[in-house]
């Protein structure tokens, strides 16, 4: 009987388990976006994971939404990630890297007084971003023209060569949570016209070239995509979320990609119904799974054949051993919501093991 514990053949790779690591973001890089000593240690202790996705990473200089966020765009960010998949890979484990594009979500005062980019002249209005200079509004971004597009998809090109050459075993491509892709995707924050707006077809093209293009780069066996036509948060909607999950699903099967990563819930609880099931129905490759699963509704789901591994976030922050904690039904450290966004070790790598 497959669990989860069968090991999964996921495109290239083949993973020891299917409970993977969901990407964090955790503010732990330095202020020129370098990955730390800690971030090598943070995953190096979670790499017992079927698959570690690390966290959102600018493939661009100046699209910060996070203050201090890594990069993948400069020879010390390489560099710094090195260190990171090589202790992973000394452990056991794989490791892919998210590809990311803030977009809207990007600030001023983070980016040198840059102003964000989007599909449309929309800010994101239920939320206020961190900053040094305490909690500000996001503000109006500037609508990327037609033109700009072919730039944003070659930086999502050259950080995948550079993902490559910091020793990664795939990519996996933002496109949720109200960032530059998604923003594209949903017709909440995409109102424009033309070639990337107005239709669902034309609202997944850039998602789409950006898979093609990275795609070539990786080969796509080594390419996952992350949605989330739900999550309502930074200020996002889709007017049928179903109906873009089943379109995308159908559409992502020309790909043959590692895997599709679904978001399953709204971080805000103002959207609910069933995106999984369509998904797991018109996608024919391996489906990954996230949000809020206990081990035992996870095990249930990879019993049921309902996705072929889960993913988990905070569950894997508190437990750096959370697939022993699972397989010998041990209890799980509680996470501390006040340090997600510190930049020290604590409640980053003090989590206790199992003993």
């Amino acid at each position: 009987m497959t669990d989860l514990f069968s090991p999964l053949t996921l495109g290239a790779l083949v993973t020891s388990n299917r409970i993977f690591m969901a990407p964090l973001t955790r503010c732990r890089a330095d202020a020129e976006h370098v990955p730390t000593d800690l971030m090598v240690e943070h995953y190096a202790q979670r790499a017992s994971a079927g698959l570690l996705i690390a966290e959102a990473t600018m493939v661009m200089e100046g699209n910060s939404a996070f203050w201090r966020e890594p990069g993948i765009y400069s020879p010390a960010q390489i560099a710094a990630w090195q260190k990171v998949t090589q202790a992973v890979h000394a452990q056991g484990g794989q490791i892919f890297l998210q590809l990311w594009h803030g977009g809207r979500a990007c600030h001023p005062t983070l980016n040198a007084g840059q102003q964000p980019v989007g599909p449309s002249a929309l800010a994101i209005t239920n939320a206020e971003i961190h900053t040094p200079e305490g909690k500000q509004n996001y503000v109006v971004p500037r609508v990327l023209a037609d033109e700009e597009i072919p730039a944003i998809i070659a930086g999502f090109v050259q950080a995948a060569n550079n993902a490559q050459a910091a020793g990664f075993d795939g990519v996996e491509i933002h496109g949720a949570n109200g960032y530059l892709l998604d923003t594209f995707l949903r017709d909440g924050a995409n109102q424009r016209s033309g070639p990337y707006g107005g239709t669902l077809e034309n609202r997944a093209r850039l998602l789409l070239e950006v898979i093609e293009a990275v795609s070539q780069v990786w080969g796509a066996d080594r390419v996952g995509v992350r949605l989330s036509p739900l999550n309502s948060f930074n200020s996002m909607l889709d007017s049928d979320p179903v109906q873009l999950i089943t379109w995308l699903a159908q559409k992502l099967n020309n790909y043959a990609l590692a895997y599709l990563h679904l978001m399953r819930a709204d971080f805000l609880g103002e959207q609910q119904m069933d995106v999984v099931t369509p998904a797991r129905q018109h996608y024919q490759g391996n489906l990954v799974v996230n949000m809020g699963y206990t081990p035992e509704e996870a095990q249930q789901v990879i019993q049921e054949g309902l996705a072929d591994a889960v993913a988990f976030g905070v569950p894997f922050l508190a437990n750096p051993d959370l697939p022993r904690r699972i397989r010998e039904g041990a209890p799980l450290n509680q996470a501390d919501p006040k340090t997600f966004y510190t930049q020290d070790a604590k409640g980053y790598n003090d989590y206790p093991f199992l003993t």
